[in-house]
């Protein structure tokens, strides 16, 4: 398991819907906090295993879905692939797990 704390000596990240901290958790799903304190689990499972995944197929190897960063607020991997904050951000906050669709 993996975690990643996001912050940078004197710069304060003011959008509520910034994630600043994720940790990898099993069946590819990620535990996040964002920095009004919204919490929750992102469950990228069904996406990464559907055959529409497209940027998000690769992420079926495990040991590149743990490769996760926090980049300006936003959840990214090398490949390229990335989820928008905000709507994170908006379903963690109504439901405190996101199942991605599809």
């Amino acid at each position: 398991m993996r975690t990643q704390e996001h912050c940078f000596t004197g710069v304060t990240a003011a959008a509520p819907w910034r994630v600043r901290a994720v940790s990898v958790q099993p069946s590819y799903r990620l535990s996040i906090t964002c920095t009004d304190g919204t919490s929750g689990i992102v469950d990228m499972s069904a996406l990464v295993k559907s055959s529409n995944a497209g940027i998000f197929a690769a992420l079926q190897d495990v040991q590149l879905f743990q490769q996760i960063s926090i980049e300006l607020g936003a959840l990214t991997w090398p490949n390229g692939a990335d989820l928008d904050p905000v709507w994170v951000h908006e379903e963690i906050g109504k439901n405190k797990t996101w199942p991605v669709p599809v």
